[in-house]
């Protein structure tokens, strides 16, 4: 990461279709590239949290925002990221006013069942070359 100018990065699951369609949805909003992604999977995952104490899941349940040298987990990682896209989409950081454990119970339930609700793929995501940029 550029320390001169860090930039947001999500770390998603690489092999979830969910996560992926969850990449895409925040590329087609987020017009000047402020966030970046890498699959939680990746060695750049694993070198971007290993400084900050932290190491990925082998099975990740968590959508995991570093920003400002600090990690964001679940449903306030979502939230934190929403905040920084185009359009209506910041509004629902306000659902940062329902407690953080209320939240985590929904967004659980989607981790734990996004699987067998949405598929897995069978590796993780490539990057077209346009996108390659966005990703660590």
């Amino acid at each position: 990461m550029d320390a001169a100018n860090p930039k947001p990065v999500v770390l998603f699951d690489g092999v979830c279709n969910l996560c992926n369609g969850a990449v895409n949805f925040i590329i087609d909003r987020d017009p000047g590239a402020h966030i970046r992604f890498a699959a939680l999977q990746s060695e750049q995952a694993a070198a971007l949290l290993a400084p900050l104490g932290r190491v990925p899941e082998m099975d990740p349940q968590s959508f995991i925002l570093v920003e400002d040298g600090r990690v964001y987990e679940r449903s306030t990682a979502a939230l934190r990221v929403v905040r920084r896209l185009s359009g209506a989409w910041k509004l629902l950081y306000a659902f940062m006013l329902v407690p953080r454990p209320l939240r985590d119970v929904v967004y659980g339930l989607i981790a734990r069942n996004r699987y067998r609700l949405f598929g897995k793929a069978e590796a993780c995501r490539m990057p077209t070359p346009e996108l390659r940029a966005r990703f660590l």
